[in-house]
């Protein structure tokens, strides 16, 4: 075939062998599988067709509800049923009888397929409801009346006779602090550090478990460890979190909810009659370590039987706030077991372990040694050069009034009877290297220690891969260090921090949502920021804070996140819930930015953190950011129907815009400010520049980043623009250049030198912001799903109904493949370039989704089928319209 000097594209379709439809899949309540617990009045109902064939789509669906299982598959004595309803919707709010508490309500949906057909009744799912309102807790807030600087950490009992056949049991456990829960002597389910962090004060959740197996007719017992985490903060550093106002001793309150065979309900609900004593748990801190004397356990302190005749009573409690609500949301979990790599034995009784890579989470030691033997385990991420651990670069904020709590060093002091373990409960670290030491001699070998990578178990739903090692290190690093910050809110970093920092929150949101699910740890820090968030709007930049925050590091380039995050799961979802709930908070802090800043212009923020050379000025980016916030505002305003708000909030945003080009656009060069890589790049990427200057801006970036060698000259805030800004301006050549770099500074240089997470600061050998652990320079990620593999929601279809398809077939760069899981099922962008100068385009749209294959207007397009185009916005590009199914291009440039 003839090449031509523009792009030429010849398509073959070729259509899937279709198997036949097989009804429904990937059935969610609140976007959970079967969950229990539940306060949510209107739950949120979504689903996905099991349908490949091409063109495959929901004409029409069905859902019904019943507290009967049988009933529902027979149609019977339904309590909602939305009738066949017409139209393409897979996601659908409950809006039948009020849900009552304690209830297993079952559910399933039918659909009609393109052809009017119906695919039949889905399998059954269930949602079961929790306390749904506070007035219907039965159990007393406890404690063991300690003060707040005690160490040690309480355990709590109670004995109990269950006298009939057991049913199903619930336990519904409230804690100020965090929790372990046992019955009989079996620790209750696999979570870690429950609940979840919230402001004390004003909100608290609680977690509900199924303790039906643990349970036994007869004499049962309950066991309860409680630890402090952020609630009795009694480590010091510059966040002040030990001077919280809610900061207390740990209390809890728990209702154990029995239904027997007969039908009757038993509650075992705390109260006067549990009693306490202090556990072998010496000292617990959510910031430090955990230290543990093996000496003082208390054998079958949680089973019926025990000898609680010494301990003490408890005392009651004032609940920590009145606001207690589920947590309905993926558990934090120990989600990878890692082996030791190596271990560097320094001397008969220190041991260095290194794991091969950079984890937060704990670590586990086996050990056999005398009674009375105290262990060291000191974590960190780099080596001195005398072999040992070196902390240097993560306890630069901790400020300890003495040595009894040293930073990431647990002690576990040995009870001296055969081999033990130990694991810390109530902690986690950022680390990759543990340096174990005694006061004795020991025997230590590779398999005496393993770690925990831990984090929320959110799903993975995304996945790329390609033919540059690199590349894809970057995307595994980053996604490790993402995971590595989300422990129920999104982190900066897991060692000497572990603070909600909304700068790096926000720069990392597509990241997240690309590669994994994560819309119930958004929603529930969203529900953070409301608690947070002043009268007057003010945010602070850590979130949830003590107290900390509000006069430092906020502002527009920070704590956009009140628009951004929610912005980005709607995009990314296509629910308005978020939208919703936060309209008035968004309002509220826009609102504040134009009381301070009438001019349009506003000088709070941080600016370009960490850059490499070249500082932007802060108002310049925090301009940016509350023009952003403005346009974001305007656009949520007009979804939800306020149109005059929607009036307004635009016009702010234009005036905003226009005061931005006004002082920082040469108009005659197309040069913002300085002309620096991040001035440029911020201006295109949030839409600043005007229309008819967007190719001179562009192509000032373009000769700007070669004049950089193609190297990266930005901080936080640049990282976000600079890719995107050059991909979709037509420059994803120089994109790809600066995203494989494998010189300083880049994302690769940190690859090249051994980096399995992403670092806080370009230059490794820098003395400070040298965390190894770290998200803020996370868009790259996200950037690789967009640049490269061209997959991106469409604002005007969101969820991904319709998908927009831009990929980039860069110089360099091989071969390439990108998926992602949205609400609609799969999506797939993959392509290969091949010996005959083809590229071989593979698309995969899910059923019921469409998409837009959007190509330059210079490239020639044939294919054995029609598709539907038109030109875009600029007139630059051809948009080709494409049903669900599955398509292989092949194109010749």
């Amino acid at each position: 075939m003839k090449k031509l000097k523009n792009l030429l594209f010849v398509a073959a379709l070729f259509f899937t062998i279709a198997k036949p439809a097989l009804s429904q899949k990937a059935l969610r309540c609140e976007y959970l599988e079967n969950p229990i617990g539940l306060d949510t009045p209107m739950p949120r109902i979504t689903w996905q067709l099991d349908d490949d064939r091409q063109g495959a789509e929901q004409t029409a669906f069905r859902v019904t509800v019943n507290k009967d299982s049988i009933a529902l598959k027979n149609n019977l004595d339904l309590i909602w049923d939305t009738g066949k309803t017409f139209g393409d919707r897979q996601m659908i709010t409950y809006g039948g009888e009020e849900l009552e508490p304690f209830t297993t309500y079952f559910w399933a949906v039918e659909t009609w397929d393109k052809d009017g057909k119906s695919l039949g009744l889905s399998k059954v799912a269930s949602f079961e409801t929790g306390m749904m309102k506070v007035k219907n807790w039965q159990g007393a807030w406890i404690s063991d009346g300690q003060g707040k600087e005690v160490k040690p950490a309480p355990y709590f009992r109670k004995s109990f006779n269950a006298s009939k056949k057991i049913k199903k049991a619930r336990a519904y456990i409230a804690v100020g602090g965090l929790y372990e829960l046992s019955i009989n002597g079996q620790r209750i389910g696999n979570h870690q550090l429950d609940p979840v962090y919230t402001r004390f004060d004003r909100r608290l959740l609680y977690v509900t478990h199924d303790v039906t197996n643990a349970l036994q007719e007869g004499e049962n017992a309950i066991g309860v460890l409680l630890g402090n985490g952020w609630y009795n903060h009694q480590s010091t550093a510059v966040w002040f979190f030990d001077k919280a106002p809610w900061r207390n001793r740990p209390t809890f309150c728990m209702d154990l909810r029995i239904t027997y065979e007969d039908g009757t309900v038993e509650t075992i609900a705390t109260g006067k009659e549990w009693k306490t004593d202090l556990s072998p748990l010496i000292f617990n801190s959510i910031y430090t370590a955990e230290h543990y004397d093996a000496r003082l356990q208390q054998p079958g302190w949680d089973k019926p039987g025990f000898d609680d005749s010494q301990w003490k009573g408890v005392i009651y409690r004032s609940a920590p706030a009145q606001n207690i609500t589920a947590q309905a949301m993926p558990p934090i979990r120990h989600n990878v077991e890692i082996a030791a790599k190596s271990v560097n034995k320094i001397n008969d009784s220190t041991y260095v372990f290194d794991l091969g890579r950079n984890i937060a989470g704990v670590s586990e030691i086996r050990v056999k040694g005398e009674a009375g033997t105290e262990i060291r385990l000191k974590h960190g991420e780099r080596l001195a050069d005398n072999g040992r651990v070196d902390m240097s670069n993560i306890d630069v904020h901790y400020r300890p009034t003495d040595d009894s709590d040293p930073f990431q060093t647990d002690i576990f002091i040995l009870k001296g009877e055969g081999e033990e373990t130990f694991v810390p409960k109530f902690n986690y670290k950022g680390f990759q290297y543990v340096e174990v030491t005694s006061n004795q001699p020991l025997v230590l070998s590779k398999e005496s220690l393993k770690g925990y990578f831990m984090h929320s178990d959110v799903s993975k739903v995304g996945m790329v891969k390609s033919s540059n090692p690199t590349l894809d290190a970057i995307w595994s690093a980053t996604n490790n260090a993402y995971l590595s910050n989300l422990f129920g809110y999104p982190t900066d970093c897991p060692q000497r921090e572990k603070n909600g920092w909304t700068g790096d929150a926000h720069i990392a949101i597509e990241t997240g949502l690309y590669s994994f699910d994560g819309i119930k740890v958004y929603e529930k820090w969203m529900d953070d920021h409301r608690d947070e968030q002043q009268p007057n709007g003010v945010l602070p930049s850590i979130i949830p804070t003590s107290g900390w925050g509000y006069e430092w590091g906020n502002g527009p380039d920070w704590t956009s996140t009140i628009c951004l995050i929610p912005w980005n799961i709607y995009l990314f979802y296509g629910d308005q819930r978020v939208l919703e709930e936060n309209y008035e908070a968004m309002k509220k802090y826009v609102d504040h930015i134009t009381e301070i800043s009438p001019s349009g212009l506003t000088t709070w923020g941080l600016g370009d953190w960490v850059p490499v050379k070249s500082k932007s000025p802060v108002e310049f980016t925090s301009s940016a950011y509350y023009y952003v916030d403005a346009n974001i505002l305007a656009k949520v305003a007009a979804l939800l129907g306020h149109d005059d708000e929607a009036e307004q909030y635009s016009a702010l945003s234009k005036k905003i815009k226009n005061t931005v080009n006004d002082k920082y656009l040469n108009k005659e060069t197309g040069i913002y400010g300085s002309g620096y890589q991040t001035e440029l790049s911020v201006a295109l990427h949030w839409g600043l520049v005007p229309d008819d200057m967007k190719e001179l801006v562009a192509k000032n970036l373009a000769e700007r980043v070669a004049a950089d060698n193609f190297h990266l000259d930005v901080g936080l805030l640049g990282t976000k623009s600079i890719l995107n800004a050059l991909s979709e301006n037509g420059y994803a050549n120089e994109a790809y250049q600066i995203a494989a770099q494998e010189t300083y500074p880049s994302w690769g240089w940190w690859i090249v030198n051994g980096a399995t997470t992403l670092y806080e600061n370009w230059d490794i050998e820098s003395q400070n912001d040298i965390s190894l652990n770290h998200i803020m320079f996370g868009e790259i990620g996200a950037w690789i799903y967009k640049g490269l593999g061209g997959i991106k929601p469409d604002p005007n279809n969101p969820g991904f109904r319709n998908v927009l398809l831009e990929p980039h077939f860069v110089k360099g760069l091989e071969e390439f493949e990108a998926t992602h899981q949205g609400p609609y099922g799969e999506i797939r962008s993959s392509w290969k370039k091949t010996k005959k100068g083809m590229v071989s385009y593979m698309i995969e749209i899910p059923a019921n989704s469409t998409a837009s294959l959007i190509l330059p207007i210079s490239a020639k397009f044939k294919a054995n089928t029609q598709f539907k185009q038109t030109k875009d916005e600029s007139g630059s590009k051809v948009v080709y319209e494409l049903s669900s199914g599955s398509y292989e291009l092949e194109i010749e440039p």
